[in-house]
């Protein structure tokens, strides 16, 4: 068992996270613990307390790391797109890609839980973040909705691309042949495009 002052505070932070992530690799959070972080990287559970606050904290701040990720990698993705439409594609595609690379991150991310806690602001702000990227996508794609529409249209195609992303992550889609999720986001996408370009 490794003494406290092995590590700093920052590098146990970074320790734990670098070896949670490992684990997260090849196996659920579901299999994790306090206990068993703990464990990995050689110091009591009561330090990592110490450290993080308690358990939830700790996970939440892996489940920020990816969302960091995500961001920087759909940012990266949509940043030579000729127009909102096709940033749309790109921005969709990627968070499916991520999801299907990272799968058991992807996955804390909504399952993860604070028990009753109040999410913390930083973490709040992470996540408008992310979404402030498909609104403004869409305020380009459809000029003519109010503010409230485009939140509203940006939460439906979320939902829409999560949900298939999810399906296809999972192997859901309880179909006999084989189906492209990417492909499942384009009908999608289509379709709404299409109804945009209707009603201009």
């Amino acid at each position: 068992m490794a003494r406290r002052n092995d590590h700093t505070r920052e590098e146990l932070v970074d320790l734990t996270l670098s070896k949670v992530k490992e684990f997260l690799i090849n196996s659920s959070h579901h299999e994790l613990s306090l206990r068993k972080v703990a464990t990995m990287i050689g110091y009591a559970p009561s330090t990592l307390v110490n450290i993080f606050g308690n358990y939830n904290l700790l996970l939440l701040h892996v489940v920020a790391q990816t969302v960091d990720e995500l961001k920087e990698v759909t940012a990266q993705s949509v940043k030579d797109a000729v127009s909102p439409d096709e940033a749309l594609y790109l921005l969709a595609y990627c968070y499916h890609d991520f999801a299907k690379e990272h799968p058991y991150r992807w996955q804390l991310i909504f399952q993860h839980t604070m028990q009753g806690e109040q999410l913390p602001e930083w973490q709040s702000e992470k996540i408008d973040n992310m979404t402030g990227m498909l609104e403004h996508l869409i305020e380009q794609v459809s000029s003519n909705k109010s503010h409230a529409e485009i939140v509203e249209a940006s939460r439906v195609l979320w939902a829409g691309v999560h949900g298939i992303t999810l399906l296809s992550v999972d192997d859901k889609f309880f179909a006999s042949e084989p189906i492209d999720g990417k492909k499942l986001i384009a009908n999608l996408l289509d379709n709404y495009l299409g109804r945009e370009k209707d009603t201009q």
